[in-house]
């Protein structure tokens, strides 16, 4: 999802109504306690809430940034009708409102849901070990294993343009045009440098979508680790969560934005400009993902894997310098040339990526060489 630093505008929601009010409009029992402020996301509203029937997750869309939430509330009612009765990841449950939509409209126009709170679920900051690593690969590959038989025409576009990465090139290049010869300075150009040596990675997923190679799946959308709950004592992935990116896409999208997330583990603020792609990381998530779709994504799906993985921390990174561009509209900074400083950050694990670039593409061929028993459970 848009959502925290990665792909959320600086956007806030406003002022919280009564939110007492709110989950009275719920069917799930009375209030009891307080309602408190849950996770770190910027985009919609969340809290803890507990009523004498357990106790849920109660969020407000943020309609700014995703302008039609009926569509999203219709995308995971799907979902979980699909996903209902099979085993390997959790949808949380909606709770239905007491008109009976499993949403909540109010008078001032803004839309509410209300979801379980799935027990002894934890985020982890960053990945320690390597069964962590595992449980990432799985859980991703696990969702694409649930859903590769979900036909993504029944799901609505919730982000139109997002993960389009060559309207992000052309969108940079008309920057550039606007500014003029010579503008920008030495930290900028050399990113502009950078971008102009790859300009034909921009277009690689849509090249072999256009011809054929590869086809839209049901996406994630956003498989950072913020957005993988884990069980607090036994460490296996329970689920993912932030399903409002949910929608028809490239599945090369979700797991390269998974492992430019859980590899880099100095993150997108990283002091210095100097970081590496782990490849032990990347090689457990790599092969757990592999054990839940080497038998249905096809060879072509696979031939682009490398790509997708070098691809989309340089969509980031031009993200974050169009952003420092025209001004820091988009994404929420602290201080003028964070996103500047974020872009090289993407860069400089693009580069990484392709120094080691040998190295991964045999985890990819090690990973997808093989029949997994796993994949027989449905």
């Amino acid at each position: 999802m848009p959502a925290q630093t990665t792909a959320g505008p600086d956007q806030a929601p406003g002022s919280v109504p009564d939110l007492h009010g709110i989950v009275a409009g719920f069917a799930a029992g009375a209030l009891v306690g307080p309602v408190v402020p849950l996770g770190k996301g910027l985009i919609n509203d969340t809290f803890a809430v507990t009523t004498t029937a357990g106790r849920y997750v109660l969020q407000r869309v943020n309609q700014r940034v995703f302008p039609q939430p009926e569509r999203i509330m219709a995308n995971l009612a799907v979902l979980a009708a699909h996903t209902a009765g099979r085993d390997g990841l959790r949808v949380p449950a909606l709770v239905a409102a007491r008109d009976g939509r499993p949403f909540l409209r109010t008078a001032a126009g803004d839309l509410w849901r209300l979801m379980e709170l799935i027990p002894d679920a934890v985020n982890l900051e960053r990945l320690t070990t390597a069964a962590q690593a595992h449980q990432v690969g799985r859980a991703l590959g696990r969702f694409h294993r649930l859903t590769r038989d979900l036909d993504p025409r029944r799901l609505g576009l919730t982000l139109p343009g997002f993960h389009r990465t060559p309207d992000y090139l052309a969108r940079h290049l008309a920057l550039r045009a606007a500014a003029g010869p010579g503008a920008g300075d030495a930290a900028e150009c050399a990113c502009m440098a950078f971008i102009d040596d790859r300009g034909a990675l921009a277009p690689v997923l849509e090249d072999a979508l256009a011809a054929g190679r590869i086809g839209l799946r049901v996406i994630h959308g956003d498989p950072k680790l913020d957005n993988i709950l884990f069980h607090a004592v036994n460490g296996q992935a329970l689920a993912l969560i932030d399903l409002d990116t949910v929608q028809p896409g490239l599945i090369q999208h979700d797991l390269g934005d998974c492992l430019r997330s859980c590899c880099n583990r100095q993150g997108e603020s990283a002091q210095g400009v100097t970081v590496r792609f782990d490849l032990a990381l990347c090689e457990q998530i790599l092969s757990a993902y592999a054990a839940q779709t080497r038998d249905f994504l096809t060879g072509g799906e696979v031939a682009v894997l490398y790509d997708s993985i070098r691809l989309m921390p340089f969509e980031l990174g031009l993200r974050f310098l169009n952003d420092h561009l025209e001004g820091d509209r988009y994404f929420r900074v602290a201080y003028r040339g964070q996103n500047l400083h974020k872009a090289r950050v993407q860069f400089a694990l693009v580069a990484d990526i392709e120094a080691q670039g040998s190295a991964i593409r045999a985890l990819i061929a090690r990973a997808y060489g093989g029949a997994d028993p796993d994949t027989t459970r449905q």
